[in-house]
């Protein structure tokens, strides 16, 4: 079953310096009956101004995957953690038990993410914070592990939760497979190009919420560049 949630239809709002759309119910967009993807939470597709971002604020007991499309994204946080990650790299952290942090767009250009929140297996633990590097290079033609809590993701930056944030880079014409188990939870987004999966058609930026399949078959269209949660039920 896929799930296609276009981008026009999906909720959002235009603060001036951010224009956020939500694939899930976030802050004033609410929808009962779109809560979420299994413990995937948070789906924001977000637009920053230059010079201009997030002032310090809270979270707690949520895994927070940032991936950068275009720019970079700055952050800092009261654990005394400091970092910049630039377009195509990924940053988690993991809040715990409770974590203040910025995230700041101190770049000339727009910084446009994905930020995505999926729910901790476990409650309890000490904040923490990582960013690493994933060349598109690296990913052309396959899904790579940005992100992972699962068993074997060597190489990933960690989360603690059963779930796994893959992402590829897909020529046009070209087709990339991703293994789903056996009653397991996706959800895809390319962030550029347009993209058939497994005979569902999606635009860039369009969400595929995708259960029941066991094997996802991804074709560009377009050149696209693909980011997909692969979560428990």
């Amino acid at each position: 079953m896929i799930i296609r949630k276009p981008f026009e239809a999906l909720g959002g709002a235009d603060h001036g310096w951010l224009k956020a759309r939500h694939h899930f119910s976030f802050a004033s967009y609410y929808d009962p009956k779109n809560m979420g993807w299994g413990p995937l939470r948070v789906w924001n597709d977000d637009e920053i101004a230059p010079k201009s971002g997030f002032p310090p604020h809270p979270h707690n007991d949520m895994e927070i995957i940032t991936y950068v499309r275009e720019g970079a994204i700055t952050h800092q946080d009261s654990m005394g953690n400091k970092g910049r990650t630039v377009a195509g790299d990924v940053q988690v952290m993991s809040a715990g038990t409770g974590i203040r942090h910025s995230e700041y767009n101190l770049e000339d250009e727009t910084t446009r993410i994905f930020q995505i929140w999926i729910e901790p297996t476990a409650t309890g633990d000490k904040p923490s914070w990582g960013a690493k590097p994933f060349p598109r290079g690296d990913r052309a033609g396959k899904f790579v592990t940005l992100a992972s809590g699962l068993a074997g993701d060597e190489g990933a930056l960690p989360i603690r939760t059963d779930a796994r944030v893959a992402g590829a880079t897909i020529k046009a014409g070209e087709t990339a497979e991703y293994e789903l188990g056996e009653g397991r939870y996706a959800y895809l987004v390319p962030a550029t190009g347009r993209i058939d999966v497994n005979g569902v058609a999606l635009n860039a930026r369009d969400g595929a919420a995708i259960r029941e399949e066991k094997v996802l078959r991804i074709t560009a269209v377009q050149d696209a560049e693909i980011v997909l949660v692969d979560t428990a039920a």
